[in-house]
């Protein structure tokens, strides 16, 4: 890596440079290496808006044309599970009836998709030339507070959990989530990471209060994953991405950070969008003297939205993330975590679909990153955190 690039980094200095289109370079790189997602909503759009990733009919951002377009081997399916299922109930519900779906899928494509559940089957799956699906569960309302619903999810091929979601749960705290039930992880909470740890499940810190990522580094006896998440020096005062010294304590961990892609968690501009929005909003409710409808609310967010550009991030940020998470934790802790069908009309110029994996390979190589560093970004790090956590079940606690 070019250290001085990094040196500006780290001082907020990088030069705003434009990533080149992917050279030949760039697209054999993707085609060579399995490039592992930590995150893509996809299960949710096939279930809200009907879309077929097997066809590209209805899709947003992933479908298998354009994964295999962009060189992706192994993207994680969030089996999503909405924050308010904890009051309202039917959360494993919710999830098993997500899981069946993503299985009935691989069984009428199985030319295309096979569901993954370990390392080797990802390795086997796209040697096959087919993308490997492993899925992660996002939200650990559907635990329902009983351990043994864990090793039920495990046996349906859940690998990773995001203990809590938009709001504190029964598990953990969460970093949108201003009342702090727990002041980190609840007691069941960390029960659910010596159970995960010894049924060989990844705990994923994304969307937590930094007092419940130290509690888990704290106890967990397996390295972490942030399947989503970016770096808070960027976005100061935001709760939801990371900040240095977590950054460096996943590193110590032996875990991984994957980059998130959406605009608002990459620059100060699109992260501070929506305040004088929701500000006027405000303003016009006071007017008319009661709420907006949820119909009404949304008018409104896009009549602004015409009348004030979004600040759509670049690739050049996602690189100015990955350059500081490497610089702070180590090339062997990074990854990519796209959020892809997750983050809405946000993602930055150049990385706008599961395509454009090359873009950003380009982008690696022009800053200096070698072929073997690239690798590890790509996915070689998701999936040594995944081969220790496999490792770990056979060490379990008492």
């Amino acid at each position: 890596m070019k250290k001085r690039h990094i040196a500006a980094v780290l001082l907020g200095l990088a030069p705003t440079l434009a990533v080149a289109a992917p050279s030949e370079r760039a697209i054999e790189i993707a085609k060579k290496y399995i490039i592992v997602d930590g995150h893509i909503d996809a299960p949710t759009t096939i279930i809200e808006d009907g879309a077929n990733i097997a066809s590209g009919d209805k899709t947003l951002d992933f479908d298998y044309e354009r994964a295999r377009a962009g060189g992706l081997d192994a993207p994680f399916m969030s089996i999503y599970v909405a924050a308010d299922y904890e009051l309202r109930g039917g959360a494993k519900a919710r999830a098993d009836m997500m899981i069946g779906i993503m299985e009935a899928i691989a069984a009428r494509n199985p030319d295309k998709f096979e569901i993954a559940y370990s390392v080797s089957d990802v390795r086997e799956i796209t040697e096959a030339g087919k993308i490997a699906l492993p899925l992660g569960m996002e939200n650990g309302s559907p635990i329902e507070g009983d351990l043994d619903n864990l090793k039920h999810f495990y046996d349906r091929g859940i690998r990773y959990i995001t203990l809590a979601h938009s709001k504190s749960n029964h598990i953990s705290d969460s970093s949108y989530d201003i009342r702090e039930r727990w002041d980190g992880l609840s007691p069941f909470g960390f029960e659910v990471v010596r159970v995960m740890n010894n049924l060989g499940m990844i705990i994923d810190v994304s969307h937590l209060t930094d007092a419940a990522v130290e509690d888990i580094l704290e106890v967990t006896r397996a390295p972490v994953m942030a399947s989503h998440s970016s770096l808070r020096h960027f976005t100061p005062g935001w709760r939801r991405n990371l900040p240095d010294d977590l950054v460096k304590k996943i590193g110590e961990n032996g875990g991984v950070i994957m980059i998130n892609y959406g605009s608002a968690f990459l620059t100060p501009a699109a992260n501070l969008y929506s305040k004088p929005r929701d500000e006027a909003r405000g303003k016009e409710e006071k007017r008319m003297g009661r709420k907006m409808t949820d119909e009404e609310r949304s008018e409104f967010n896009e009549a602004w939205r015409r009348d004030n550009d979004y600040p759509f991030a670049a690739v050049e940020d996602v690189l100015d993330h990955i350059d500081r998470a490497v610089e702070i934790a180590g090339i062997d802790h990074v990854g990519l975590g796209s959020d892809y069908d997750g983050v809405g009309d946000s993602l930055p110029s150049g990385l706008k679909d599961a395509s454009t994996y090359p873009t950003l390979i380009q982008g690696l190589l022009d800053r200096g990153y070698d072929e073997e560093e690239i690798e590890k970004i790509l996915g070689l790090n998701a999936l040594r955190v995944w081969e220790a956590v496999e490792d770990a079940k056979k060490r379990k606690w008492r």
